[in-house]
């Protein structure tokens, strides 16, 4: 079945045309035909877009091990379904939120047991809950084992993962502690319900860490790497848990970024880890599928429901914001790797 709405013989995506990190140098816009679904596969109109360090990753080939360029760049969007395959489950007119290698385009083709069924596909705060909402709450559930009265640490916790942990661990009774880059962030982290927003180009996390929480920390979530994961580890409590989604460290140390945030770690992990009888875990949520609707439907129903703030940045503090259209993503990725961003940062591609 097919959409009652023109569907283009043609389209604009972007491609990956060599690895790299540098998403500007590595890829380019290209027009190609309009896909068309397979068995069980739809054809969705996309109305939003997103960008992470993910995407970044992709880029690199990291994703997809062997896969040579050219292949379309971007991971995560949401829009309209005007198609649908033989077999599909799925409606025309369906607003829905994907998670899909190659999703920076103006139609993508989806599996459609894969898909987050939203709404509308006109709120981008939807985009928040395939990939960073149910990492943060699973990683703090699954990995975290939070505990009323514990401390919370998160870093980067005025990001896309990083301000609904903060939420999520106040919802579970924690005291929560919060890295961010500038005073407008540790602003925002207090509406959100963060006790100590520490800004770590003010202040120094270690000893902040050190004087006021003497015992240390009992879970950290943990998303920036180098010097950063060193000082939460020094700073873990007996028994604590340290619990890493993901390292900015090594794209930044490649792109120049000599910060302390940036250097690589040198503690030794094992010896402190033994020293306070901590745990060191992670999360891919990539291992979790069966328990992904779970932890989307908690999430979303928290959202609607008034308990959970989502976030998302169209640009608001950029020169070139907002971002609209395929063009804008170029400018989307420079700004969340500007670090000035909050939340997660989205493209609109409405007027598209």
């Amino acid at each position: 079945m097919t959409s009652t709405k023109i569907i283009p013989p043609c389209m604009k995506e972007i491609q990956v045309i060599k690895l790299g990190d540098n998403f500007r140098k590595v890829t380019k816009i290209a027009e190609v035909p309009v896909p068309s679904p397979g068995p069980r596969q739809v054809l969705i109109k996309v109305t939003y877009l997103s960008v992470s360090i993910a995407d970044v990753l992709y880029t690199l080939g990291q994703h997809t091990p062997g896969v040579q360029p050219p292949f379309p760049a971007g991971l995560e969007g949401m829009g309209e379904i005007v198609a649908v395959g033989r077999g599909s489950t799925k409606k025309v007119g369906d607003a829905v939120a994907f998670f899909v290698h190659g999703a920076f385009r103006e139609f993508v083709v989806v599996h459609d047991f894969t898909l987050v069924p939203t709404p509308n596909c006109t709120d981008p705060a939807y985009l928040v809950f395939p990939v960073s909402a149910i990492t943060a709450s699973a990683a703090l559930e699954k990995k975290g084992a939070l505990q009323r009265g514990e401390s919370v640490l998160v870093t980067a916790a005025a990001g896309a993962v990083g301000h609904v942990a903060v939420q999520m661990a106040k919802m579970a009774g924690c005291h929560v502690i919060g890295t961010c880059s500038s005073d407008d962030k540790a602003a925002y982290l207090r509406s959100i319900g963060c006790d100590r927003p520490i800004n770590y180009n003010k202040e120094s996390l270690d000893f902040v860490l050190k004087k006021e929480y003497p015992k240390g920390v009992n879970v950290v979530l943990e998303s920036v790497g180098g010097e950063m994961f060193d000082i939460c580890l020094k700073n873990i409590a007996f028994f604590g848990r340290v619990v890493a989604i993901g390292s900015t460290t090594a794209y930044f140390q490649q792109n120049g970024d000599h910060s302390k945030q940036a250097r690589s770690p040198k503690t030794d992990v094992v010896s402190e880890l033994i020293q306070k009888s901590a745990d060191l875990n992670s999360l891919n949520m990539v291992y979790y599928k069966t328990e992904i609707p779970k932890y989307i439907k908690e999430t979303m129903t928290m959202y609607g429901t008034g308990k959970l703030k989502v976030t998302t940045d169209v640009g608001q503090k950029s020169e070139n914001g907002p971002f609209r259209g395929l063009e804008a993503l170029y400018d989307a990725m420079d700004y969340m790797l500007s670090k000035k961003s909050t939340g997660k940062v989205v493209v609109s591609m409405l007027d598209s």
